[in-house]
């Protein structure tokens, strides 16, 4: 009890990002460029899908989602990490550690779960696209994501407070640049090998059941695009699928090699390249995926731009 009083007690201590690198203040500059981007991107998206009565369709309501989950992934990690650098210390207390771990679960799992429930839009849309007004109707659509917040908020309230049941009474420096469960189990002085492999058994069944969706349902596209004649209907399939398919692969990539690798093969830099990867780069990317080569997007914004130039005149 003792020693569970001492890591609550006690603030934790981050090793920043940029103490690794050989020039820390370019690597703060690309970083800063990144999240501004990725902010800009996705609020653009966002206000886009609320405004534009063309952008009002499932898929655009379920990718406003994918944006706000993408805003508020880097909000968790980069404005701490950036302030540790500029002040130059990196210290986070019990509850800020918490609170990470807890909105980077929530976030990371509820998204993975709403990537997973877009590959079924994409499948109704382009093998049933009769009734894709009827299959995704507003009440499906607010299940779907519902059900993401759900699975989030359960998994994340139930590894947040395992992790920090344990004690943390030796070192409290954290060998990564935001509070993950896996670098916070390194520092614990009781035995969490159950815990980690619970947490990596759990890991594989997070991911591979939404895989498990996201195979299905573009093994039935795939079927549907190569029995298609029209060439120009063959070429509109794989553009309305290519864009969701590159947000999965950056995604899941990230997320199988940190839970579903068990933590002896990880190192320390890995582990970091791995965490920024989707908890900054992923989000920035998203909102340029998904508009590059969609004409409704562009539509959309040169019609905001158009209304505001009208406005200014």
């Amino acid at each position: 009890m003792t020693d569970v009083n001492q890591s609550v007690a006690s603030d934790f201590i981050l090793v920043g990002l940029f103490s690794r690198s050989g020039s820390p203040q370019l690597l703060f500059f690309l970083v800063a460029v990144m999240f501004i981007m990725g902010l800009l991107g996705n609020t653009t998206l966002l206000f886009l899908i609320c405004v534009d009565s063309r952008l009002h369709t499932p898929m655009y309501f379920l990718l406003g989602q994918l944006s706000l989950f993408d805003v508020g992934f880097p909000l968790v990690t980069i404005p701490k990490m950036a302030s540790d650098f500029l002040q130059g210390e990196g210290s986070i207390s019990f509850g800020g550690c918490a609170a990470q771990i807890f909105f980077l679960t929530l976030m990371g799992v509820a998204e993975g779960v709403l990537l997973a429930l877009m590959s079924y839009d994409r499948y109704v849309a382009v093998c049933h696209p009769l009734q894709y007004s009827l299959l995704m109707r507003r009440p499906v659509c607010l299940l779907m994501v519902i059900s993401s917040w759900l699975a989030g908020v359960l998994n994340a309230c139930i590894q947040t407070s395992i992790t920090l049941h344990f004690p943390y009474c030796a070192s409290h420096t954290v060998d990564h640049f935001f509070c993950e469960v896996p670098a916070l189990l390194k520092l614990s002085c009781a035995d969490t090998s159950a815990y980690e492999l619970a947490l990596s058994s759990s890991g594989v069944l997070i991911l591979v059941l939404p895989l498990s969706l996201i195979a299905t349902s573009y093994g039935h596209v795939l079927g549907a695009v190569l029995r298609m004649r029209s060439e120009e209907a063959r070429h509109k399939a794989i553009t309305t699928c290519s864009s969701h398919i590159t947000a999965v692969g950056l995604f899941y990539g990230a997320a199988v090699f940190m839970y579903m690798v068990p933590g002896a093969y990880h190192s320390p830099r890995q582990d970091n390249m791995v965490s920024l990867f989707y908890s900054l780069i992923t989000p920035t990317l998203n909102p340029l995926i998904y508009s590059l080569r969609n004409r409704e997007v562009w539509m959309a914004l040169v019609k905001v731009l158009r209304r505001a130039g009208r406005k200014a005149k």
